[in-house]
């Protein structure tokens, strides 16, 4: 792959409660210092660390996680990416990290997921909430998902399914983007589309789907599950390219 040109710094996205946002392109997945930084030199707007997990193993320890975190330029934004489904310990891992950001991937039924994040709205309400929707997993659906949770997130996240597994996200799979476009344009929070998603594909996802960012993860590893450079910085700047080009899909008028 021949590697694009460095973007431009980016303009920071500010993820705060209660407000919309676009643009957003995250890497997640941060195994070390020196990943996290050349992630920030390739032009992410956000890095994500997956901790507290169902399926995978982290990246990263919890002490090292926040090291990293306390050494990110402030145009950066860390995001917490976790299955902690006790509200207390998750709060209580946010601050540690030195983040309020949460990615939240606990998939309950969707009573017991709205419980939750109400109870993590109580005692956090600085906390900027995204929630993950499965696409393509065969016993949930995503669109009555997100309508039950919209008034407890700030946003959303559509990621794919892997049945030989169980995992939900981190798969290297894409989903139906004609089905993700459908559920972006319905949602009344911002929506960013993950799954599968690598430099190849990002900016059909992008002007396919219209979501307010894109995340990557496998999609832009070597053979030693590393990130690779080349792959990190393209993804970045066809994305950024694409995002300003298509502009996110509007909410709808009902949407907060």
């Amino acid at each position: 792959m021949t590697p694009l040109s460095s973007p431009p710094a980016p303009e920071p996205v500010q993820l705060l409660p209660g407000q919309g946002f676009s643009g957003l392109v995250q890497v997640a997945g941060v195994l070390d210092a020196d990943e996290a930084r050349m992630f920030v030199e390739c032009g992410a707007t956000c890095l994500g660390f997956p901790l507290r997990l169902d399926t995978h193993t982290p990246d990263t320890s919890e002490e090292e996680a926040a090291r990293i975190i306390a050494g990110l330029p402030a145009h950066v934004t860390p995001l917490l990416i976790t299955y902690e489904s006790d509200p207390g310990r998750l709060v209580d891992l946010a601050r540690f990290l030195g983040t309020a950001h949460v990615q939240f991937h606990a998939d309950p039924e969707p009573e017991t997921s709205a419980a939750l994040l109400a109870r993590i709205r109580n005692l956090a309400p600085d906390l900027f909430l995204i929630k993950s929707l499965i696409m393509n997993h065969p016993d949930k659906d995503a669109f009555a998902v997100m309508q039950a949770l919209a008034p407890l997130v700030d946003a959303f996240i559509l990621d794919s399914f892997e049945p030989g597994t169980g995992a939900l996200g981190a798969t290297g799979n894409t989903h139906d983007w004609d089905l993700s476009r459908k559920m972006v344009e319905l949602s009344p929070k911002p929506v960013i589309l993950a799954g599968g998603l690598n430099p190849d594909n990002v900016a059909r996802a992008v002007r396919q789907v219209r979501p307010a960012g894109v995340d990557a993860h496998t999609g832009l590893e070597d053979d030693s599950g590393r990130k690779d450079r080349d792959k990190v910085q393209d993804f970045i700047t066809r994305a950024q390219e694409e995002m300003a080009r298509v502009p996110a899909s509007p909410r709808p008028a009902h949407g907060s």
